[in-house]
């Protein structure tokens, strides 16, 4: 007695946006909120970076996320964007942890037995 098995699909609730047009308004406007907030972060916060260095790494922090295309997901994205938002604007956050996406960038070990040998013999 086997029955016809039917796939099931599941309704989901949206968080916050509707459709993906929304979703994409939503990013647009954290994206502009973060850019204007730039010069009063520079101001509160003792960091040794200028306005475009800041700018830019938004912009690679946004660019991050580019490729996600599930409306759930770009809403989840956009409520934490704006609760780092909020906890830099008023000053809940310290340098350090602003600095934290400023990370130096380190060069790869070599890996293969000649790169290892003049690697060593340069220090």
């Amino acid at each position: 007695m086997a029955s016809a098995l039917r796939p099931a699909v599941r309704q989901v609730r949206p968080i916050l946006s509707i459709n993906e047009s929304e979703a994409r308004r939503r990013v647009f406007q954290l994206y502009k909120s973060w850019y204007r907030q730039v010069p009063y972060i520079l101001a509160d916060f003792d960091i040794p970076k200028n306005e475009k260095q800041c700018r830019e790494k938004i912009r690679e922090e946004f660019m991050k996320h580019a490729h996600v295309k599930d409306v759930r997901i770009i809403d989840m994205l956009v409520i934490k964007g704006q609760m780092e938002l909020k906890e830099t604007v008023n000053k809940w956050k310290n340098t350090p942890a602003l600095m934290f996406y400023f990370k130096d960038t380190v060069e790869p070990k070599p890996t293969d037995f000649l790169s290892k040998f003049l690697a060593s013999s340069q220090d």
